[in-house]
C-alpha cells in the first residue's frame, strides 16, 4: 500500500520524457546553471559509467577526463536542472558498472563504438 502511494506522489515529479541512453555511451548532459539573475545553459560531456535507483531518485555517473584527471560527476535523470541529455557515441559494453575505467588512464579508457 505504502509503495502505490509513493509512486503516485513521486508521478507528479518524473519528466514525462526521459532521454535514452545506456551505460558506456558518450553522452552530453545539459546542465541549467543560475549566474545572478540570468540562468545559462552548461554543457558537461563524458562516458557514462553507472545507473542507479529508480522512479524519481533516478541517478547517473558522467565521467570525464579534465587536465590529464579523472573527474566524476553524478546527475538526478528526473532534475530540473537537467535539460536534456544527449548520447553522442555508443558504445560496446558487457557490464553494468564501469568501475574499472577510474584505473585506466589514456588510450586504455577507450570503448569499442557500437555500429547501428
Amino acid at each position: 500500500m505504502s509503495q502505490d502511494l509513493m509512486n503516485k506522489v513521486e508521478a507528479a515529479y518524473k519528466k514525462p520524457e526521459v532521454d535514452q541512453f545506456e551505460i558506456g555511451d558518450t553522452v552530453e548532459v545539459h546542465t541549467k546553471i543560475l549566474e545572478g539573475n540570468k540562468e545559462r545553459i552548461q554543457v558537461y560531456s563524458g562516458t557514462v559509467i553507472a545507473r542507479s535507483g529508480s522512479g524519481t531518485r533516478e541517478m547517473f555517473t558522467v565521467r570525464r577526463i579534465v587536465g590529464g584527471e579523472g573527474v566524476e560527476k553524478k546527475f538526478p535523470l528526473h532534475s530540473p536542472k537537467v535539460d536534456k541529455v544527449v548520447s553522442t557515441r555508443k558504445s560496446v559494453v558487457r557490464r553494468a558498472k564501469l568501475y574499472y575505467l577510474r584505473d585506466r588512464v589514456g588510450k586504455a579508457t577507450r570503448l569499442t563504438e557500437r555500429r547501428v
